[in-house]
């Protein structure tokens, strides 16, 4: 599935997106300034979260309540080695049930779930995004 939007229809983006996942994980490509922190920020709005959502780049993780249950955002960027992810439990939450949202996934490979959705985004000429969504088959 390919999606090709604006800033003013990232939430249909992201309705289309919980919509059509199996898996609560979702695994976000793309390179620095692309907007994946942006659509993390819609999606967790629409599965209920209050707060303001931000990127955990410096501190790893961020995590927030729902009326959904947990939601965890997970920024591997900065991660100098596998061994960190192993060190902040990253597999108790990958398998806890939750949403897990993670950037710069490519960090971390070993440890992914076969099941999670893969997000590709890239920007275009014109300033529109452009996402290939390959949800869990």
């Amino acid at each position: 599935m390919e999606f090709t939007y604006t800033q003013n229809e990232i939430g249909k983006v992201a309705e289309q997106l919980l919509k059509n996942s199996v898996s609560k994980t979702f695994l976000f490509y793309g390179n620095m300034g692309v907007g994946k922190t942006t659509l993390i920020k819609e999606l967790t709005k629409q599965l209920g979260v209050m707060e303001t959502s931000s990127s955990p780049s410096f501190s790893i993780a961020n995590e927030y309540d729902t009326p959904r249950g947990v939601i965890y955002h997970f920024d591997f960027y900065r991660i100098k080695n596998i061994n960190e992810a192993f060190d902040i439990g990253l597999e108790d939450y990958l398998y806890s049930g939750n949403y897990v949202f993670i950037e710069w996934p490519e960090k971390i490979e070993k440890l992914l779930p076969e099941n999670a959705n893969k997000l590709k985004i890239e920007i275009n000429k014109n300033g529109s995004r452009t996402l290939k969504f390959m949800p869990v088959k």
